[in-house]
């Protein structure tokens, strides 16, 4: 049929996302983009359009995919703020640790890199941080957290996870990372490690 695409859009777009996710938005050239999806820029251009759009689009496909597994995690019921921490920083661990994505995470990656994207991509990027902070705050409130509590939690947990995103493209261990999250983890209430992570305490 003729104007038929002759290729996966959806696997294109996971593939332009993890190009972003490597390189970072300044550093994902056209060049990179179109050996990264395999297509042509025509194809790319007329598919996903500039650089921006498809920036956004890859954005949207990483919150599609990863912001639910922080959903869930959180849903609790959890026993306490420390159970918390936990759940959400397990989530990354396992991202992290995953070999068939890149290191750290799209988020952080594209948030140090805020004054190159144009302004829906900044709005985009603030707007799935603000979204995984609330997402957080209502979860500590749940677990037993008051208001400034579960505020000041929420932005050292979110802080946290950023932390581990960028350790992880230096080069960290896993182990490493673990101690970081699980030392988290053990800052509100009692001790909740996260499972299989070390828990010692601190010296």
């Amino acid at each position: 049929m003729a104007g038929r695409k002759q290729f996966d859009v959806d696997e294109a777009l996971r593939r332009a996302m993890h190009v972003f996710w490597r390189w970072g938005y300044s550093e994902a050239s056209i060049d990179r983009l179109t050996e990264g999806t395999g297509l042509g820029r025509s194809s790319l251009y007329g598919t996903f359009g500039d650089k921006s759009a498809l920036f956004r689009k890859s954005l949207q496909r990483y919150a599609q995919t990863y912001h639910p597994l922080y959903d869930q995690a959180l849903s609790g019921p959890h026993p306490s703020p420390s159970a918390v921490v936990a759940a959400y920083l397990q989530v990354t661990l396992n991202r992290i640790a995953d070999p068939t994505v890149p290191d750290g995470c799209l988020l952080a990656v594209s948030a140090t890199q805020f004054p190159a994207l144009d302004a829906e991509g900044r709005v985009m990027v603030r707007a799935m941080i603000d979204g995984l902070r609330a997402m957080l705050e209502q979860a500590l409130l749940a677990a037993g957290a008051d208001d400034q509590e579960a505020a000041e939690l929420a932005l050292c947990t979110l802080a946290t996870n950023k932390s581990l995103a960028v350790l992880s493209r230096a080069g960290f261990s896993n182990e490493d990372l673990a101690t970081v999250a699980a030392a988290a983890a053990r800052i509100p209430g009692r001790s909740h490690p996260i499972p299989g992570s070390p828990a010692r305490p601190f010296a």
